[in-house]
């Protein structure tokens, strides 16, 4: 009876990991009720799924898809997290942040991610990749960079015609201005003029 039992784990978890773009193999011993708990609803807010499981069944599981891993990647109490290539992301950072590193009763010992299998190093890697929003900013910035600095040397064109217009009048001599002409008197009739 417990074969069947397996072969009908073994199908459901192949089933529900068939869509799985990245996945994270994590030791959960020692952790109280509440403390997984509370990793556990940290993960599902972000699409995380987790699941613990009997290593046979995960080596098996693992197998079918092309995976081999060693005992001692699966070994003591294992728990698989799963989802998008992003929600692994996610895992690798809740795994790694201060909070559950100082109870240190949650470690990476494998991933998988996008048909790779990745070690424990290159799986805690993970944590240090921004997410989505974060570069989809970056990129942004990098392609609105150019057209900013076009926009401004375009708007500083007419700026600096102006002030080297302004700086050039005010070396000119003074003029006297036109009201002031006007209100100088006339030459009388009679009067000799001023010879130049």
């Amino acid at each position: 009876m417990p074969s069947v039992v397996n072969r009908l784990v073994v199908r459901e978890l192949t089933r529900e990991l068939a869509d799985a773009k990245g996945m994270l193999f994590l030791s959960f011993g020692g952790l109280t009720v509440k403390e997984s708990e509370s990793l556990r609803g940290k993960l599902a807010a972000k699409g995380v799924r987790v699941r613990m499981m009997r290593n046979a069944l995960a080596r098996r599981v693992l197998a079918e898809r092309g995976f081999e891993v060693d005992d001692a990647t699966l070994s003591g109490n294992t728990a698989l997290a799963w989802g998008s290539a992003e929600a692994a992301i996610f895992a690798a950072k809740i795994a790694t942040d201060a909070e559950t590193k100082k109870s240190g009763k949650v470690k990476i010992r494998a991933g998988v991610l996008d048909g790779q299998l990745l070690s424990d190093k290159d799986a805690a890697a993970l944590a240090n990749v921004p997410d989505k929003k974060t570069l989809q900013a970056k990129i942004l910035g990098c392609l609105s960079g150019p057209a900013r600095g076009l926009v401004a040397t375009i708007n500083g064109l007419p700026g600096g015609l102006t002030r080297v217009i302004n700086a050039r009048a005010a070396t000119l001599p003074a003029e006297p201005e036109p009201a002031a002409a006007a209100a100088a008197p006339a030459p009388e009739a009679g009067a000799p003029e001023a010879s130049a």
